[in-house]
């Protein structure tokens, strides 16, 4: 199966806060977005996330054709899909739940059109086991809100064809996104597995007191997290090898930080060490709500990227 059409029409299925930015994300690109969910309210309550959107996806720019007039929706999922070029589907993380939906979805959908999970953590075989047309089933994995982060990881099952994945990493990147290819099936896929390395020890070192909270939090968003924004690990040890790069760091300082990776620790997560945690996130928010915490959040991170696209263009460098 050729899977080379061109994507005007996506669906959603699946409208909480992941389908809902997804949706922001596909309108701000300029495509039709039809979306679908069950849920009492959904449709108005996707309406209002994508309205209050749409300023900062203004910010960042909208493609020709960006319109909130073309989203529609539909409780009926085969009407939903019917017509549908991309689907992106968001629904609970059970597999029993997605084994059964990707069944109906994969019914419903033209054959030659793409079904992607934003699932974080079932994986694309699992999901297409009971589709009659498996080779188009494959994880889209964005990182939160989507029409925010750039990152998406794609993963195929153990059915899904090579050129519904080169298809879907060509798509994610013509829109904006920061493709990746996993081309291996992992619980939790590959970001989140790093993040998880990362705060197992942030959970040891306040575990062991020997930071608080606030204190581990600051060690990674004003230290290694301002580079990590920049390049990532690796290139930065290139960068932290000196004149003799990456050569350097591997003949002299890999060693050293064997033996560091060999001390690291594992906490015991225990109710004293949870509330220890709510207790310093507590203070950290200091009164902020969730919501104020995503719109800062979200606020900076545009106005990162938008430096970094200029840092890009030369536009940076030409200032200074």
């Amino acid at each position: 199966m050729s899977y080379t059409k061109p994507i005007k029409r996506i669906a959603i299925v699946g409208t909480g806060v992941i389908g809902a930015s997804w949706a922001a994300q596909y309108l701000a690109r300029g495509f039709d977005v039809v979306a679908t969910d069950p849920a009492p309210n959904a449709e108005a309550n996707l309406r209002k996330y994508v309205d209050e959107a749409w300023e900062l996806l203004t910010s960042i720019g909208l493609s020709p054709g960006a319109s909130r007039d073309r989203l529609s929706f539909t409780t009926d999922l085969k009407d939903a899909l019917a017509k549908a070029d991309l689907v992106q589907e968001n629904g609970p993380e059970r597999p029993d739940f997605k084994i059964k939906l990707y069944a109906d979805m994969d019914d419903a959908t033209p054959v030659d059109s793409i079904i992607a999970s934003s699932s974080s953590g079932i994986t694309p075989s699992v999901m297409q086991s009971k589709c009659q047309h498996p080779e188009r089933v494959l994880i889209g994995h964005p990182f939160n809100p989507p029409h925010i982060i750039p990152l998406v990881e794609v993963v195929g099952g153990a059915r899904t064809s090579p050129e519904a994945i080169k298809q879907a990493m060509a798509f994610y990147t013509s829109i904006g996104k920061k493709a990746i290819h996993v081309r291996k099936e992992l619980p939790g896929h590959v970001a989140n597995r790093l993040q998880a390395a990362l705060y197992r020890e942030m959970l040891y070192l306040i575990e062991q007191g020997v930071l608080s909270v606030e204190e581990t939090d600051a060690a990674v968003c004003y230290g290694p997290g301002l580079r990590w924004g920049v390049m990532g690990q690796s290139l930065q040890w290139h960068v932290g090898g000196g004149a003799g790069g990456i050569n350097h760091f591997m003949e002299h300082l890999m060693d050293p930080l064997t033996g560091m990776m060999k001390a690291l620790g594992t906490p015991q997560i225990t109710p004293q060490l949870k509330q220890t945690i709510i207790d310093g996130v507590t203070r950290e928010a200091a009164n902020r709500s969730v919501d104020e915490l995503a719109q800062e959040e979200n606020k900076l991170i545009v106005g990162y990227l938008a430096l970094r696209a200029k840092a890009s263009n030369g536009e940076v460098a030409a200032a200074a």
